[in-house]
């Protein structure tokens, strides 16, 4: 897994009780023809054992055994700060990558530039199913995997700039990671990936999607599902998203569609079930609003490029997953749509 001529890679694959996922993904990344790599897992207390097992299997791997469950940005951290190498990987472990994923990548970033890189993804049981070719923002800072449950049929088969890189698979430099101060651990889970992408893009660093690499993925993650707790932390994230990474002249212009957009989350979480999770993630926004100050500080101090720039790549458009009852999804999506489009007249 060394040759020096390369530039090392480190990739780490943050484990919670993925089972036998975990080996898949460890045993197909070993066939990777880029050759030198190193493989952490670091593992976020789990019970299965899975953690072991791997590190049995497969010898050469290092692994870091967290005391807790610290969630997908904390733990990923602790690999980042651990890793040696040139290059970072953040790889979930319910992936299977192909044997030329790493060297695309790497290929990317030399003719793109420093920057933040996803594959593009298929399903793991369908490999003519799209998961993403590429994540993209919505202007009311609704993430989303463009493409997803799509057939693939060529589309999107050029290098381009996206909105933002998955956490699925991301790649960049452990410069980059450093600058950025690496992931936000307020976040916890989701919109992580968003949340680091947009705070590069406000340093003018890009997110770039790169077709001929390919990660395989299934088609709902295997951690939390759709459940109250994965409904609050994408609703809490986004707020806090708004909240730090847009000016507050911004902010305060698109108030209006954002009171209309907090209108249409509540009932679509009361008609999901999930209205107290919605309840939830604005307390929590309110409870940290000292924090939350902070960081926006932080963050619009170190920006170089304007709000009005920005959303020149941010969608108006959405897409909901099929799977949470599209016929609701079409008429949600439409709506946001128009507003967004409307909205960006006073931006």
């Amino acid at each position: 897994m060394e040759n020096n001529s390369q530039p090392l890679v480190s990739i780490i694959i943050l484990n919670y009780n993925a089972g036998n996922l975990l080996l898949h993904c460890v045993e197909s990344v070993l066939q990777t023809n880029y050759e030198n790599y190193e493989i952490i897992v670091v593992d976020n207390a789990s019970t299965d054992n899975s953690q072991n097992e791997c590190k049995e299997k497969f010898t050469t791997i290092q692994l870091i055994q967290n005391q807790k469950n610290l969630g997908y940005c904390e733990g990923n951290n602790i690999g980042i700060n651990g890793a040696n190498g040139e290059f970072i990987v953040i790889l979930n472990p319910d992936t299977i990558v192909e044997s030329n994923w790493l060297k695309e990548l790497v290929n990317g970033y030399q003719k793109l530039g420093e920057g933040i890189y996803q594959p593009r993804f298929l399903t793991t049981d369908n490999h003519k199913i799209l998961q993403g070719t590429g994540n993209m923002i919505n202007l009311f800072g609704f993430g989303f995997a463009r493409n997803k449950g799509d057939l693939d049929e060529g589309q999107f088969t050029k290098p381009e700039r996206i909105g933002y890189a998955s956490g699925t698979c991301l790649f960049t430099s452990k410069k980059i990671m450093n600058r950025l101060e690496m992931f936000d651990s307020f976040l916890f889970a989701y919109h992580d990936d968003l949340d680091l992408c947009w705070r590069a893009a406000l340093e003018n660093i890009k997110s770039y999607y790169i077709p001929s690499s390919i990660v395989y993925h299934p088609r709902e993650g295997y951690t939390f599902k759709w459940n109250s707790f994965k409904f609050y932390l994408l609703e809490r994230n986004r707020q806090y998203c708004l909240l730090t990474h847009y000016s507050r002249g911004t902010y305060f212009k698109m108030m209006p569609a954002l009171t209309i957009i907090e209108i249409g989350v509540f009932f679509y979480y009361l008609k999901k079930g999930v209205l107290l999770s919605k309840f939830k993630a604005t307390l929590n926004i309110l409870k940290n609003f000292k924090h939350i100050n902070s960081r926006y500080k932080e963050i619009q101090n170190k920006r170089l490029v304007s709000d009005r720039e920005l959303i020149k790549i941010f969608e108006d458009d959405i897409t909901i997953p099929k799977m949470m009852d599209s016929e609701y999804n079409n008429g949600l999506g439409n709506f946001i749509k128009n507003l967004s489009q409307f909205t960006r007249k006073f931006l």
